[in-house]
């Protein structure tokens, strides 16, 4: 059985979009992309985390719900889909960032949402390190990251780690990222490409 859904998932600044991107080209896939820059709460939220993480999160959960409902409507010229985000990781931030009152109504919409959620052929897991991720999202100097912190980095890597130690929804490939430079070095990304092609459905 081959793949036809593939999600790239990892922290914020591990690449996986630009990896999604890449991937969708060399196996010629349809491409559902993460849609951060249209949360009109994000940029507020990391200047302010505690007055807006609950704008934020409500935002990003409906935003992906929607476009998770897309997905059994693929394009018929396309045999395989990748996207660069995993549904189920929108309560990674949601224990992280919000409030116990908060957290509470958030988990009486989610199971509502959870149950229409196609679920993946393969996620592939990104793993890095805080320094790495720091770096990357310098260099991509996107105005509402400039005040993205160590500490939230280090904490949200932290939780990436532990939600993938225990992750059984789906058969999962863990790729660790630190010194690796997928855009630059071909070598690197036929590494990641050969690792997705021959890991096997479990």
């Amino acid at each position: 059985m081959e793949y036809q859904y593939i999600v790239i998932e990892g922290v914020i600044g591990v690449g996986k979009t630009t990896l999604a991107r890449m991937l969708t080209k060399r196996l010629n896939a349809q491409l559902i992309l993460e849609q951060h820059e249209k949360n009109p709460f994000l940029e507020d939220f990391y200047k302010n985390p505690r007055q807006y993480a609950f704008q934020t999160q409500l935002f990003f959960l409906l935003n992906r719900y929607r476009q998770q409902q897309s997905i059994p409507q693929r394009n018929l010229f396309h045999e395989m889909l990748i996207s660069d985000y995993l549904f189920a990781k929108d309560k990674i931030f949601a224990c992280l960032t919000l409030e116990a009152r908060e957290l509470q109504l958030y988990e009486k919409i989610l199971p509502l949402l959870e149950r229409d959620i196609p679920r993946p052929d393969l996620v592939v897991y990104l793993r890095s390190q805080p320094t790495r991720l720091i770096e990357n999202i310098k260099l991509r100097n996107r105005n509402y990251e400039k005040n993205i912190s160590y500490e939230y980095i280090n904490a949200l890597n932290s939780t990436y780690n532990e939600f993938f130690k225990h992750y059984q929804e789906t058969p999962l490939l863990v790729i660790d990222a630190t010194k690796l430079d997928f855009v630059k070095n071909k070598n690197d990304f036929k590494y990641i490409v050969n690792l997705i092609l021959n890991n096997k459905l479990t």
